[in-house]
This record gives structure tokens, C-alpha cells and sequence, in this order.
């Protein structure tokens, strides 16, 4: 079932909007508090006019109820908990077409799915993958938190446990899907899975990290901040005619 749902305006400091200049734009669009199933029809939608050029650069940022997704190269036996367990935590299974193994959504993250046409940029995927975690690793430094990628596991990752989770599909060399920063996330649901199949592996929070919860607002502007720079865009908050591409 379907959840309605009012987009919350982007908060972004008059510091962090987009300078004049000849940069490439990227386009903003909070769709707030979403069930998955509609979030990806949406993104679907942006992405199919992306590639037909009716769309600049986008970044879409959305919030999910707790919800397991299964990526292409996901394994079942990583799903550690039954339909019965799965019901009493009102946790739903979801494949998705991304790439990658299982992950988490829920309430406290930051997810953010970049629809971008890679051939305006580079044509290298990796080169993408490396550029969201460096966007990563740079913002959670601003909090104060020192963060790392390691060789063969896609993500950012603090003292060997996973804090950024990174699956992301391209078509025509137009992106979707993207990231998930835990900020105040509610780590106990990771118990349900092996967090991205990797066996032995930890998760931690922004908010575990500093004792503290966080704003999501200020997090998300602060991830604008370093994707703006790291990808060479300017980006704006999406006017009130440009926000009903999700209608």
C-alpha cells in the first residue's frame, strides 16, 4: 500500500546554493517520507526523463519505513530472520535493482539516490562508486568522524564496521539508485540480515559515533555540500512546478 506523502522543502543555507557559474546543474527533490514500492516508481519516472534530456542532473532524497532490500546479487540465506519474526517488526522484504547484496532502510537514515547522466561526467562506473564514498568519508569528517573505504567492499566503513552502504544500477549511462548513511538509525535491525552479505562485518551510526543524534536536515546539507564540489555541479532546490515530476 501506498503512502501519501508531503515533500518537505530542501534546507539549504544561502552559502551552499549554487554559484554562478558554468557548472552543470543538479536539481533537488526531497520526496519525504515514502513507501519503497512508490519511491522507485518515481525514480523510474526521473530517470526515463533524464535520459530523454527533459531533466538536468538529480538528487533525490528520501525517507523509508524499515524495510530490507535485496539487490541483484543478493542471497537469501543473508535474510537471517523468518516471515513470522520479520511481521512482529514490521519489517517488509523488497527486491531491488540495484546492485549489491541485502542492506536496511529505515527511519534515521540518509538515503540519497543520484539520477545523473554519467556521460556528461565520466564514463567509469568505479570512478562513480569511488566519488559517492569520497563524498562520504568528507562529510563524516566534518562531524567529526574519521571514516575509511577498504579494497573489495563498496561503502564507508569506521573502525571495520559499515556506516555508508553504496548500491547504485546505471542505464544508458544514466544513474539510480545510490546510497544510505546511517545518522541516527536504529542499529537492531541489522540484526535481521548480514548487512551486505559480509560475514563478521559491524554497523555503526553517525549517532553511535558521537553520542548524540543528529538533524537529517543538516547532514543532508552537508552531503549537498561535498557532492556539489566532488562532481563538479551546482545544485538548486527544485521550484514548485519542477516538484511535480513525481506526480
Amino acid at each position: 500500500m501506498a503512502m501519501s506523502a508531503q515533500s518537505p522543502a530542501l534546507q539549504v543555507s544561502p552559502s551552499e546554493r549554487a554559484p554562478r557559474d558554468c557548472k552543470p546543474a543538479c536539481l533537488g527533490l526531497n520526496l519525504g517520507f515514502r513507501d519503497y514500492e512508490e519511491s522507485l516508481r518515481i525514480q523510474d519516472r526521473i530517470v526515463t526523463r533524464r535520459k530523454c534530456g527533459l531533466l538536468p542532473d538529480c538528487l533525490l532524497f528520501v525517507d523509508y519505513p524499515p524495510i530490507i532490500t535485496l539487490g541483484r546479487g543478493g542471497k537469501r540465506e543473508h535474510l537471517l530472520a523468518g516471515p513470522q519474526e520479520l511481521r512482529k517488526r514490521g519489517v517488509r522484504v523488497h527486491p531491488a535493482g540495484r546492485g549489491g547484496d541485502i542492506t536496511y532502510h529505515g527511519p534515521g537514515q540518509l538515503v540519497v539516490y543520484p539520477v545523473l547522466d554519467l556521460k556528461a561526467w565520466h564514463r567509469d562506473i568505479h570512478r562513480y562508486l569511488r566519488t559517492l564514498e569520497r563524498c562520504l568519508v568528507k562529510m563524516l569528517l566534518d562531524f567529526g568522524i574519521p571514516s575509511e573505504t577498504l579494497p573489495g567492499a563498496t561503502g564507508v566503513w569506521v573502525e571495520g564496521r559499515k556506516i555508508g552502504a553504496i548500491g547504485v544500477r546505471t542505464s544508458r549511462w544514466v544513474t539510480s539508485h545510490g546510497l544510505a548513511l546511517n545518522v541516527n538509525t536504529d542499529l537492531r535491525y541489522f540484526d535481521l540480515i548480514v548487512p551486505c552479505g559480509l560475514v563478521g562485518r559491524g554497523v555503526t551510526s553517525m549517532a553511535a559515533q558521537l553520542g548524540r543524534s543528529l538533524e537529517l536536515s543538516e547532514v543532508r546539507s552537508c552531503f549537498i555540500r561535498h557532492f556539489a564540489r566532488e562532481f563538479g555541479r551546482s545544485f538548486r532546490v527544485a521550484d514548485r512546478e519542477e516538484a511535480l515530476i513525481e506526480s
